[in-house]
């Protein structure tokens, strides 16, 4: 399990992980449905992880939530570089009800974010446009190229639950061991 603190006058997080865990999580950030994600997130990726953010809620949640993706991401980054022995590119279509959302990835060291998406508005009280945000600091910080395609769907909750499950099978199918692989690169670098 690997471990990242970053303090600033907005929040104080902690995260550890374990990138070949079994999917439990221990989550707290403050946002309620940030967390709902994570946990989905953590089981469905098979991440183990250990979350906890203390931030200023009471202005919003935005801080909390695009801090927790810069570490959370710095973390992933710091479990799979150097890339070697492993699948490196990995995608998942992502169903629930009449949401699907199609995520598809390359573990390449140079970030970069499609997000296609129209979760406009609020789920409870959290605010639909810190979606992307979060996604945005995540595959930056973990160095992915990421795209997030929503396929069809109306309810924003399904939506964006789904697009949290997309993301975290893609990234298992991409860091699925393969000796065979070597360094999964005609550059031989990632």
């Amino acid at each position: 399990m690997i471990s990242k603190s970053r303090k600033t006058k907005e929040t104080d997080i902690t995260i550890s992980l374990e990138l070949y865990g079994k999917g439990n999580s221990n989550i707290d950030t403050g946002v309620g449905f940030l967390d709902h994600m994570l946990e989905s997130f953590s089981k469905h990726s098979l991440i183990d992880m250990n979350i906890k953010c203390v931030g200023d809620t009471h202005i919003d949640d935005h801080h909390s939530v695009e801090d927790v993706g810069i570490v959370l991401g710095s973390l992933i980054a710091d479990a799979i570089y150097p890339v070697e022995n492993i699948e490196r590119f990995g995608s998942a279509n992502i169903v629930m009800d009449e949401a699907c959302v199609s995520c598809d990835l390359d573990l390449s060291n140079r970030p970069f974010l499609v997000y296609e998406s129209d979760v406009a508005g609020k789920v409870g009280n959290f605010d639909t446009e810190l979606v992307e945000e979060f996604f945005r600091a995540l595959v930056l910080n973990a160095r992915i190229s990421t795209h997030i395609i929503t396929l069809r769907g109306r309810n924003k909750h399904h939506i964006i639950e789904a697009s949290f499950k997309a993301l975290a099978v893609a990234i298992r199918r991409a860091t699925t061991k393969n000796e065979r692989v070597g360094i999964p690169s005609t550059k031989d670098v990632l």
